[in-house]
Formats: C-alpha cells, sequence, structure tokens
C-alpha cells in the first residue's frame, strides 16, 4: 500500500470535522480551523497540523498543555482542574483522530505525547462513551467548574 503524504490544504475538511466535533458550533469550529492554517505551512506534515490543532483547540478553552509544578494551592488545584480536562478532551479527540482521520494508535500517541496502551485504553473507553452518547454530551468536571 502506498502512503500518500498530505497536504495542509488536504486536512482541511478533516480539521475541521475535528474542530466541529470538539467544539459542538459551527462558528467556534471555523475559529478554531482559521488558527490553526494561520500557524501552519504549506509544507507542514499531517501530524504536525494536527498537533497545531490540539495546541489552538487546548488555548481556545484556556486549559495548559503542560503543567509546571507550584506549592500554591490554588494553583495546584487549578492544574488538577486543568489536567482532568485535558484527559478529558485528549480522550474525544483520539477517538476523533481514529475515526475521521483514520491515523493509526501510534501516530496519535506521537501527537498526545501518550504511551501507546495509554492511547488503546483511551480509545476503548471512549468509543463505549461513543456508544453510550456521553463522550460528546457530558464531562463532569468542565460543568462543574464553568469550562
Amino acid at each position: 500500500m502506498i502512503d500518500v503524504k498530505k497536504m495542509p490544504i488536504d486536512l482541511m475538511d478533516d480539521i475541521y470535522s475535528l474542530a466541529y466535533w470538539m467544539t459542538s458550533s459551527e462558528k467556534s469550529a471555523s475559529d478554531l480551523l482559521n488558527r490553526v492554517y494561520l500557524n501552519v505551512d504549506i509544507e507542514s506534515s499531517e501530524k504536525e497540523v494536527i498537533k497545531m490543532f490540539r495546541n489552538c483547540y487546548f488555548d481556545s478553552i484556556g486549559v495548559e498543555l503542560i503543567s509546571g509544578f507550584t506549592n500554591n494551592l490554588y494553583r495546584a488545584e487549578n492544574n488538577f482542574t486543568q489536567s482532568f480536562l485535558r484527559w478529558f478532551e485528549d480522550i474525544k479527540l483520539s477517538v476523533l483522530l481514529s475515526e475521521i482521520s483514520c491515523l493509526k494508535h501510534r501516530d496519535i500517541s506521537e501527537i498526545t505525547g501518550e504511551s501507546l496502551e495509554t492511547i488503546r485504553m483511551w480509545l476503548s473507553w471512549g468509543r463505549k462513551q461513543v456508544g453510550n452518547g456521553n463522550l460528546f454530551n457530558y464531562c463532569p468536571l468542565s460543568k462543574a467548574v464553568g469550562f
């Protein structure tokens, strides 16, 4: 099988679909798509474009990708909240990358920076939640803290 290299323009429909499923809003999806394409160039690889999507998405919802250690209790609670939300959103994104973009588990692992075993667990759990109708409609902590 020949592996065809996709250019950023070839990924636009997939990126918009990912953005729409992640945000549940046409306007937010369009804004996110624009932010992604402002930050990639014509030579960017598929993984680079999707990593940029992930970064832009987390920026748009106010979640830092890397949390530093702090002694401040408020910052620690905020880091926990952000870590939980990032975990939940990464599971959603992993399922979508597998289903919409047809990425392999190893590619998703490289994009998210998680181990292959973690991605497989996320996909298993996430697909069950999709089957139950829960994954895209519910994040208990995000609703509790107003995300």
